[in-house]
């Protein structure tokens, strides 16, 4: 047992290192040589594209902004001229609206009507058939078929009345 404890005791001290110093040296530490200073570095100017497209925004929003306010101003001066118009209108028709005497018309020259030397219109019968492409198929019968003196008895046409009313005037 008392070797089992002393293998043990050994694992125990060699798993915890020991710390050891440098060993001793009679060298004399060397200088060691600075490295030569660098130039300041000059940054570049940098023209990034987010700040170019920036200032292209802000210089198209100064345009649209223009833009708008001169369509409002035209909008403005526009009603106005139109306001002052329907004012101009309407004083016009109050105007117009006071009654004023009408002149009397002159009845020394009375008027008489003339007889027209136009020749009355001569009146036409009325068409009462109705065309072929209108009618319904079974039941086509053409206008010359119902004027047929066997199916109807002669009568004097409008025409040939107008004609002798016509006739009786002009003897008068």
């Amino acid at each position: 047992m008392k070797k089992i404890q002393k293998l043990v005791g050994e694992e125990e001290k060699l798993r915890m290192p020991i710390a050891q110093g440098l060993p001793w040296t009679t060298d004399e530490p060397k200088c060691l040589i600075k490295p030569p200073v660098k130039k300041n570095t000059i940054p570049i100017d940098l023209k990034l594209h987010s700040d170019i497209r920036a200032m292209e925004r802000a210089r198209f929003a100064h345009q649209v902004a223009e833009k708008g306010r001169l369509i409002k101003q035209y909008k403005m001066e526009r009603e106005r001229q139109q306001k002052l118009e329907e004012e101009e209108e309407i004083k016009r028709l109050r105007k117009e609206l006071i009654p004023k005497a009408q002149l009397m018309p002159y009845f020394d020259r009375p008027f008489v009507p003339r007889r027209s030397e136009k020749q009355p219109t001569v009146p036409r019968e009325p068409k009462f058939c109705i065309p072929r492409h209108k009618t319904i198929k079974c039941c086509r019968m053409s206008c010359n078929d119902m004027s047929r003196p066997s199916q109807l008895q002669h009568l004097p046409s409008s025409v040939e009345k107008a004609e002798a009313l016509y006739k009786n005037r002009i003897l008068q």
